[in-house]
């Protein structure tokens, strides 16, 4: 911490000695420092901002992914049942290892397990000026495959005047949030914005409760042909663990039970530093450049007698640690003349992974391994604009590297991948556009598809009679397999803007090799685990958009329909099924009705049945969520009060079948309230 103050002081205070002058208006720049990445109106790419008003409106401290599931095509759910903790969300039937993560262009994904967790940055979405999310492939992003699609995060715009906010909220299962920030505006051609939250709750489940905080810091310095710009973004949190899925029988007996034991807990820190430049040398140039390092330090108990249905032994109990390291760099370089845009790109890191399994008591360490990746990767995008019709080109090449340090010698694990683009759209009018593109990319599995769900690859191994395990020549006999797997995806779309609302609609086809499927089971740290199938299909329509009926009346919209077929060979078989966890039918439908001072709002979610096994014989079942919210705004003043599951609905968004064939799932939780009061100075 001291490290990171010492930083802060040295930034600030060079931020302080300039007197240099910005032309340019400087909100717009910091607006635009990550314009590489994100999509526009006439881009031929599927996208959907969330905007700043938005999420002012609704966010609570809840977890994003919860927030997230309002949008076409996403299911989410919260291992605790409630709105703090982990939550995980999927996109289009496919998880959240899958979907490229950024903010201002950093990678957020792991870069070995590939997944990210929001809850290690607490309340974030209340430093967040707006959201991006892209489905499919669309624009090449920085670190992990936009497989599934892309969310790219921007962080606070440092505005023209000073503003400072402070909030305090309390809900059900004795929650509670309280934040403040402050914006010192653009002055002197210096500005700063700084964020601190802290969140506590008891949790639905037993002993599932949440305690965090955390911290965003970012400032601006405005030159005449430069702009600077700092962020810092960390956070801690310390969960009771709810990981494991709940048997049937005793979510009939007590919808409050807990499946882990309440010897599992964790305290998990991570935080993220970023120095980025844009510099235009003239008015068609410009040169963006970033570097960033992100550390990752923490601990999780694991009661191993629990996890095989055991009675739980707290002698048994290990205490497994990780300590991460991330640090990374990336370059634009845009020239733009008449109709032509070329855009050329590089993005480099490396990772280092220290794992340490030992017993939580006396210390012994079992097992120490490392785990490093690195990656290079570039692209090329071309635009040219003929008339009323816009040609991309996207082109990347990528490099991952995986090694590993253990008990076994492993041999580095590479891959290469050329993923190319190619789309259009065409401006029917000023506020019509249709878009497609296609695209096929390349990705490499995670290192938990690789080890089965297991972090240290010396538990893959065969055990001779004395217990004792049969080590292979190399570790990288043990796992299941590194084959890539590629998607190739068509998007076809129309999008309008007109003078009471907008819409936008597409129509998608996927096409797998080797795709990599949740197959219904978690591993021994409450990842999903996934199979290898020959050819897969996922397809469907996507349709989003809001109308204002009259000044105090708006309906917004946010739907999608999926058809998924999975191709496999069963016994020199070929059978073909439905993907698990994909529901055919999302929609959310959301009123608003405002007048003066207040706003009521009243939202339904349907999300229709998704199978739980391959075998297609056991489903979740279909069900309908009413929410509420009630804004009522007295000068600087505002009061809001939001209402979850109205009707007291009992469902589940994921699940699993057990080996004697029972059925196990996570709860979501009851009706329930929270009321918040925020002040505007």
């Amino acid at each position: 911490m001291k490290k990171i103050l010492f930083l802060i002081t040295i930034f600030y205070g060079t931020v302080s000695s300039s007197q240099n002058t910005l032309d340019n208006d400087s909100t717009t720049y910091l607006q635009e420092i990550n314009a590489t990445y994100k999509a526009t109106q006439n881009s031929p790419i599927n996208y959907q901002n969330i905007k700043l008003i938005d999420l002012r409106a609704k966010s609570i401290g809840q977890e994003p992914s919860l927030l997230l599931s309002n949008t076409p095509s996403i299911t989410a759910y919260a291992d605790g049942g409630h709105n703090q903790g982990y939550s995980y969300f999927r996109l289009r039937g496919m998880d959240q290892t899958r979907i490229n993560i950024t903010i201002d262009g950093v990678p957020l994904n792991d870069p070995t397990d590939q997944a990210f967790y929001f809850s290690n940055f607490v309340d974030i979405l209340n430093s967040v000026s707006q959201i991006q999310i892209q489905r499919g492939l669309g624009i090449t992003k920085n670190g992990t495959a936009s497989y599934a699609g892309s969310i790219e995060l921007s962080s606070p715009t440092i505005g023209n005047t000073p503003q400072t906010n402070i909030g305090l909220g309390y809900g059900s299962f004795n929650s509670f949030r309280s934040f403040a920030s402050h914006n010192t505006g653009v002055n002197n051609n210096k500005g700063l914005y700084v964020r601190v939250s802290n969140i506590w709750s008891n949790g639905y489940k037993e002993h599932a409760s949440n305690d965090s905080e955390s911290l965003f810091l970012s400032g601006g310095l405005f030159l005449n042909k430069s702009i600077w710009k700092f962020n810092l973004l960390a956070g801690n949190q310390r969960n009771g663990l709810a990981w494991m899925a709940v048997p049937e029988e005793i979510i009939n007996c007590d919808r409050t039970s807990n499946s882990n034991s309440k010897y599992e807990k964790d305290d998990f820190s991570q935080g993220i530093l970023q120095i980025q430049n844009i510099y235009t040398p003239s008015s068609n140039k410009t040169i963006r450049s970033s570097i960033y390092y992100t550390i990752a330090d923490g601990w999780w108990d694991f009661d191993l007698n629990n996890y095989y249905g055991l009675q739980p032994n707290i002698q048994n109990i290990s205490r497994n640690s990780i300590n991460s390291h991330l640090i990374g760099f990336f370059s634009n370089y845009m020239w733009s003349w008449e109709n032509f845009k070329l855009t050329t790109g590089i993005h480099l890191n490396t990772y280092y992974n220290k794992f340490t399994e030992s017993h939580l008591f006396s210390g012994d360490i079992w097992n120490e391994v490392y785990r490093y990746k690195d990656e290079l990767s570039s692209f090329q995008k071309i635009e040219y604009k003929l008339k009323n019709t816009l040609f991309f080109i996207d082109i990347q090449l990528r490099r991952p590297i995986f090694n590993y340090e253990g008990n076994i010698p492993f041999e580095e694990i590479k891959w290469g991948f050329l993923n190319p683009k190619f789309g259009s759209s065409w401006q029917i009018s000023d506020e019509r556009t249709m878009y497609f593109n296609i695209g096929r990319s390349g990705r490499e599995p995670a290192k938990y598809d690789m080890f089965q769900g297991n972090d240290i690859l010396l538990y893959l191994c065969d055990y001779d009679d004395s217990g004792n395990p049969i080590l292979p020549d190399l570790g990288n006999e043990l796992i299941a397999s590194v084959k890539a797997e590629y998607v190739t995806d068509f998007e076809l779309g129309f999008r309008e803007k007109f003078k009471n609302g907008h819409i936008n609609l597409n129509y998608y086809y996927l096409n797998f090799d080797n795709e990599r499927i949740l197959n219904g089971n978690y591993g021994p740290n409450g990842l999903a685990l996934t199979s290898s199938v020959k050819k897969s299909i996922r397809t469907g329509l996507e349709l989003f958009g809001e109308i204002h009926l009259n000044p105090h009346i708006k309906l917004v919209n946010n739907s999608s329909y999926n058809y998924s077929k999975i191709k496999q060979e069963i016994n020199q078989e070929d059978i073909e099924f439905t993907p698990i966890l994909t529901p055919k039918i999302i929609i959310n439908q959301e009123c608003i009705y405002s007048i003066n001072n207040l706003s009521i709002s009243l939202s339904l979610r349907y999300q229709s049945e998704s199978y739980m096994n391959f075998a297609n014989t056991e489903a979740l079942d279909d069900y309908i969520l009413l929410g509420g919210r009630f804004d009522y705004q007295i000068k600087k003043y505002v009061a809001s009060i939001f209402i979850n599951n109205i009707t007291d609905n009992y469902y589940f968004n994921s699940g699993t079948i057990n080996s004697d064939g029972t059925k196990s799932y996570f709860v979501q939780a009851p009706r329930n309230i929270y009321v918040s009061l925020k002040k505007e100075f």
